[in-house]
């Protein structure tokens, strides 16, 4: 209970710290994704917080509103720009969810916050994730995992809540630049798993 206050104090604290400091870095992003995706330059979308509770992500856009004949989207990977895939293998289009830990909606560390409608696909187990804020750093980046299966991300989420300390904040935090390099490398930003909901909804018809 008391790691759970210093936590919520230390990432207000940092995520304003840090925004300061980048916020050259933060325009310039913005410059360049006005000029290569076009506007609007963030991306808004309903995602689910500790206890389930929606709140408003804040993304930098990676991909184009570009649309086929019949005015539908078209698939991810023809829309992600060359500038898109740059901003997700170096996790900079997440710069702007230091606005959500500042708000509280989210914590420095954390699981990943995820779409409202996965929330009935989680197992029991799973869904101890929720306990805790999501993260801009997912408990993820203590395993170099660079192509994640969801029942390797859930399950890391979830001991990650049941096992909050200061001592795996702490590991978590010195290993993430280590993953995000590895991630640069193997082309994070290419890879694309089905939904949640889709990929699980499947299982249970076989």
């Amino acid at each position: 209970m008391i790691y759970k206050a210093f936590k919520r104090a230390f990432d207000f604290t940092s995520a304003l710290l840090l925004f300061i400091v980048i916020s050259p870095l933060f325009l310039l992003l913005m410059i360049c994704a006005r000029i290569s995706i076009g506007s609007p330059i963030f991306f808004h979308q309903q995602r689910s917080g500790k206890d389930e509770k929606p709140f408003g992500l804040i993304k930098f856009r990676t991909m184009t509103n570009a649309t086929d004949a019949e005015g539908k989207l078209l698939p991810d990977h023809k829309r992600l720009t060359k500038f898109g895939k740059f901003l997700r293998n170096s996790s900079l289009d997440e710069l702007p969810e230091l606005l959500n830990i500042i708000k509280g909606d989210m914590a420095v560390i954390g699981p990943r916050p995820l779409y409202m409608k996965y929330n009935p696909y989680y197992t029991a187990y799973e869904r101890k994730r929720n306990k805790v804020r999501g993260g801009l750093i997912p408990p993820e980046s203590l395993y170099h995992d660079s192509f994640l299966t969801w029942d390797k991300q859930l399950k890391y989420e979830a001991d990650y809540a049941e096992n909050l300390s200061l001592k795996l904040d702490v590991k978590i935090l010195t290993s993430v630049f280590q993953t995000m390099f590895r991630r640069n490398k193997e082309n994070y930003g290419g890879y694309e798993r089905k939904p949640l909901d889709v990929e699980r909804a499947n299982m249970n018809k076989q």
